[in-house]
């Protein structure tokens, strides 16, 4: 049976705080040189990146910047054509999502990929069932989806409801708990806040504090800059299939994002 592993959280930033310290620790994901092509486009074009333990970082972009390209490598669903991952210090090369998934890196994709006519707990465990001989184990399935919601101090009152009768900001809160109840390395979040009401959108952000402090690595990609300045100690900018920028959350804001996203600012 799988479970939430209990984890002491490491120190992290609190919203808007300082940077976690990083001296001496190593990057639990490195991609050296990643270069992704589609016929005659390229896609990424030699790109480095470091994510670290217990952070969260920003990865923002116009469209057709390559962000969403870049998540698909580390999540495995493209094979990248050059460069190098490496994941906490050993060079892997996924054959596909599900290795990238045993290697315990998720993605909540903007669709969320939710069932609408199956109800949460069968959601939380799609594709992870427990079984008991030839039958569900559907009475352990719903006592650990109680404590993979409590863990992270989400509300859902019916278990056993069907997903499509919750609100947008509950069936966001799914998609992220199932991808962080299994012991997740990395969490890649696309857009998790793009249709949500302002009060939902503050419990998904506080969410992500939540996953972030168990010292999961997150990489958020989003189009609500401001959102970047609520859970992020980094932020990494893309444009035309390279990184032209990164920036620590303290020494950035919204007017030098939009720059850089457009292709002006300062690049560093």
């Amino acid at each position: 049976m799988m479970t939430t592993e209990r984890q002491h959280p490491p120190a992290v930033a609190g919203v808007g705080g300082a940077l976690p310290s990083r001296t001496g620790v190593s990057p639990r994901v490195s991609l050296k040189g990643i270069v992704k092509t589609f016929g005659s486009h390229q896609a990424l074009r030699g790109v480095d990146l470091d994510i670290y333990p217990g952070e969260c970082l920003g990865l923002v972009g116009d469209n057709a910047a390559g962000k969403s390209t870049l998540t698909k490598v580390i999540s495995g669903t493209y094979i990248p054509d050059g460069g190098t991952i490496t994941l906490e210090g050993e060079e892997v090369r996924f054959s596909g999502p599900a290795d990238a998934r045993n290697r315990n890196i998720e993605m909540v994709f903007q669709d969320l990929s939710l069932c609408d006519h199956i109800d949460v707990v069968g959601n939380l465990f799609l594709g992870r069932e427990i079984s008991k001989g030839p039958f569900l184990d559907t009475r352990t399935m719903l006592e650990e989806a109680r404590k993979m919601l409590d863990a992270l101090e989400i509300r859902i009152p019916r278990l056993t409801g069907k997903v499509a009768q919750l609100s947008g900001g509950q069936r966001q809160a799914i998609a992220i708990a199932r991808a962080a109840s299994f012991n997740p390395k990395v969490l890649i979040m696309d857009e998790p806040t793009s249709a949500l009401a302002v009060a939902e959108v503050e419990a998904v952000l506080a969410l992500i504090n939540r996953v972030k402090a168990k010292g999961v690595s997150v990489i958020l990609i989003t189009h609500r800059l401001q959102d970047l300045f609520r859970v992020c100690d980094r932020i990494a900018v893309m444009y035309e299939g390279t990184k032209v920028a990164e920036r620590e959350i303290g020494k950035t804001n919204l007017e030098d994002l939009v720059k850089l996203i457009v292709g002006e600012g300062a690049k560093q």
